[in-house]
C-alpha cells in the first residue's frame, strides 16, 4: 500500500526556517519523481520543488529558488524540504506527492503529473 506522510510543519516567524519530511512506504522512493506542493486558501496548488529519481535532478520555481532545498535519504525512504528565510507568502498547506506511473522519470512541477499524495502539513509564517 502506497503511503506518503508529511511532517515538520508549524508556526515560524518571518526569516525563520523549517524542514519538512515526507516519509514514503509501499514503494522505493528513489526510483520515482517526488514533488513538494503548497496550497494557500483561495489559491491553486503550486509546485515548490521536485526531485527526480536517483540522479537527483531538482527544480524550483523562482518564488522559492535560493531559499528552499529538496533532498532525499534513500535509507529512510524519505524526502525533505528545507525552507529558509521564510516569508508570510509561504504560508500554506504543504503536500508531498509521487509520480508512480513510470520509473526513472524526470520530475516536473505540475501537480497533475503526480498520482499519489500525502495528507499535507500546515506551514504558517507570521510574526
Amino acid at each position: 500500500q502506497v503511503q506518503l506522510v508529511e511532517s515538520g510543519g508549524g508556526l515560524v516567524q518571518p526569516g525563520g526556517s523549517l524542514r519538512l519530511s515526507c516519509a514514503a512506504s509501499g514503494f522505493t522512493l528513489d526510483y520515482y519523481p517526488i514533488g513538494w506542493f503548497r496550497q494557500a486558501p483561495g489559491k491553486e496548488r503550486e509546485g515548490v520543488s521536485c526531485i527526480s529519481n536517483s540522479g537527483g535532478s531538482t527544480y524550483y520555481p523562482d518564488s522559492v529558488k535560493g531559499r528552499f532545498t529538496i533532498s532525499r535519504d534513500n535509507a529512510k525512504n524519505t524526502v525533505y524540504l528545507q525552507m529558509n528565510n521564510l516569508k508570510p507568502e509561504d504560508t500554506a498547506v504543504y503536500y508531498c506527492a509521487a509520480d508512480l506511473k513510470q520509473l526513472f522519470k524526470l520530475c516536473v512541477l505540475g501537480p497533475l503529473e503526480y498520482n499519489y499524495w500525502g495528507q499535507g502539513t500546515q506551514v504558517t509564517v507570521s510574526s
